[in-house]
């Protein structure tokens, strides 16, 4: 997952804006007692995350996959004053922690958490809105192998200028491995040929810790 050496990339945090409290604490909760902390989007690409939710300043979010909700909190502290973010993840097991993480943020009016499968929650939320055009943002951090099946069910519900924002699409560079024939592998370099090749969106993918492929819809 490291792409940049540890100096750079302590020297990259160094000079961006500080974690904040809450998230500095939910960092190092995180890595003290959850399992895969690996998995926490963490400093600089939480940074990043939150940078674009400003630029955007989104009234409605969707994150797929909350994981310990670093990201969720990153995310929504662009959003526009009303504005909302939905998250989903199938762990039971974070909820309480998630939802007491939210709330000390003082999120807890902006962030709602979702437990289940995501094609269902996701299918429950377009049916709330009297417009195809629901997101100004998805973030999709879930499991990859159906990283291209969330997109499909995202993409016509996303507004033209929005953004989509997929993590993981390196897999820890073995996207460039032909001998690496996992699903999860198999899965991702799918993904990023279907996004390279749909013309409804640009996208630039970015070496920022595991990859970040950024799908701005035209």
């Amino acid at each position: 997952m490291d792409f940049i050496s540890e100096d750079i990339a302590n020297y990259a945090e160094k000079y961006s804006s500080p974690e904040s409290a809450v998230l500095y604490a939910l960092n190092r909760r995180t890595h003290l007692t959850v399992s895969k902390p690996r998995m926490l989007s963490g400093h600089l690409q939480g940074n990043l995350l939150s940078t674009f939710a400003k630029l955007i300043q989104p009234s409605k979010v969707l994150e797929i996959g909350t994981y310990t909700s670093y990201s969720a909190i990153a995310l929504a502290t662009g959003l526009s004053e009303n504005g909302t973010l939905d998250s989903i993840d199938n762990n039971e097991e974070l909820y309480e922690m998630n939802s007491n993480t939210i709330k000390e943020a003082g999120l807890s009016h902006k962030i709602k958490l979702h437990i289940g499968d995501a094609k269902a929650v996701i299918a429950l939320l377009q049916g709330q809105f009297k417009s195809s055009e629901c997101w100004d943002m998805v973030f999709i951090d879930a499991d990859k192998n159906n990283y291209a099946l969330y997109y499909d069910l995202v993409i016509d519900y996303v507004r033209k200028g929005g953004l989509i924002i997929a993590d993981n699409v390196l897999w820890s560079g073995k996207v460039l491995n032909d001998k690496v024939t996992d699903k999860d592998t198999q899965a991702l370099k799918a993904f990023n040929e279907k996004i390279l090749n749909d013309n409804r969106v640009y996208n630039t993918l970015l070496p920022v810790r595991d990859g970040l492929m950024l799908i701005y819809k035209l």
